[in-house]
């Protein structure tokens, strides 16, 4: 489900956000997790998936149905299997029917279990798919969730430019016209990859990780002012452009203002906010005669260095310091 609205404005990209909840189309994670389904004759294309989390029914083939979440995937594995295998035909028809009157997404059998005909008619008959993987049961359930946590990530859409410059997310922020996209082309040149070109979609898929991709009618594509738009993958190859990339390090460029007194240490880190999640943020002044292509390179290198326990800016400071007591 589509969270943003795309309007054109005299060439310019404007997002504007809806209220709604992401879900993605069971069929989507059949094909994705490679999962035989034992439940043909029902139709899967309307059926939505809306929890990141999966459950194996252990309790619910018990008897209890207290808090039970139906709108999970039910996982059911070797554990699970030989408890249905011990109950009394009868008992187990009616622990079974009233699991699948919570009209549950889906029920995946893990190991290759062998599903029961009876299973298979009584799932039918109540409307609920029946699939079977080969996988171990909590491979499969790790897999699922971290592919579910990815589909089901809260989501923004703003202005800017993200490309993969060294290993490192960069979203090249900025007002309009300000030369992000020529930027991005400098670093696609200088054998850098882009992700997405005036429309950023951010997914928050953990505290810690928020990834950047570009929407589908956009992808690949970078608008040029007095050039207009040309096909980065057609013109670069396919080695110059990536399909998601996590967001490491914002560069927000501005207009040289020479009232505004700008960072020239480093030593305290700057920080914006999306999702919740901050991101290492350096503001960039715009001046005739700078590389803007070099400058972003070089704050990759430098955060990248940062990451490995070396710091530039403490490093000088501490030689400064130093200097300054031997003399006293």
């Amino acid at each position: 489900m589509e969270a943003v609205k795309l309007l054109v404005d005299k060439g310019n990209f404007r997002w504007r956000r809806r209220s709604c909840m992401y879900t993605v189309d069971l069929k989507k994670l059949v094909e994705k997790m490679k999962l035989v389904n034992y439940t043909p004759d029902l139709n899967i294309d309307d059926i939505k998936i809306t929890q990141t989390d999966v459950n194996r029914p252990a309790l619910q083939l018990a008897g209890f149905f207290d808090y039970f979440d139906s709108d999970r995937v039910q996982v059911i594995g070797n554990v699970e299997y030989a408890y249905m295998q011990k109950m009394e035909k009868d008992h187990g028809v009616g622990i079974m029917t009233k699991l699948l009157d919570y009209k549950v997404p889906c029920i995946v059998f893990c190991r290759n279990i062998e599903i029961e005909p009876d299973l298979v008619e009584l799932a039918t008959k109540k409307g609920v798919p029946l699939f079977r993987t080969e996988q171990p049961t909590s491979a499969f359930m790790s897999e699922v969730i971290r592919w579910l946590k990815v589909e089901l990530a809260p989501r923004i859409s703003i202005h800017g430019v993200l490309v993969d410059v060294y290993g490192e997310g960069v979203l090249i922020m900025g007002e309009s016209g300000i030369g992000k996209s020529e930027a991005a082309l400098e670093l696609i040149k200088r054998g850098h990859r882009l992700v997405t070109d005036d429309v950023v979609e951010i997914k928050k898929v953990s505290d810690e990780t928020l990834i950047g991709t570009a929407p589908d009618i956009t992808r690949h594509f970078i608008e040029l002012r007095g050039i207009g738009i040309i096909d980065v993958k057609t013109l670069f190859g396919v080695e110059s452009v990536k399909n998601t990339q996590s967001i490491d390090l914002v560069i927000k460029l501005e207009e040289w203002n020479k009232e505004q007194e700008y960072d020239r240490l480093g030593l305290d880190e700057q920080y914006t906010e999306f999702l919740g999640n901050k991101v290492v943020c350096h503001q960039i002044p715009i001046r005739p005669g700078r590389n803007l292509a070099i400058i972003v390179e070089s704050a990759a290198v430098n955060y990248r260095q940062k990451k490995m326990g070396y710091n530039a800016a403490r490093e000088l400071y501490n030689r400064v310091t130093n200097n300054l007591m031997k003399k006293e």
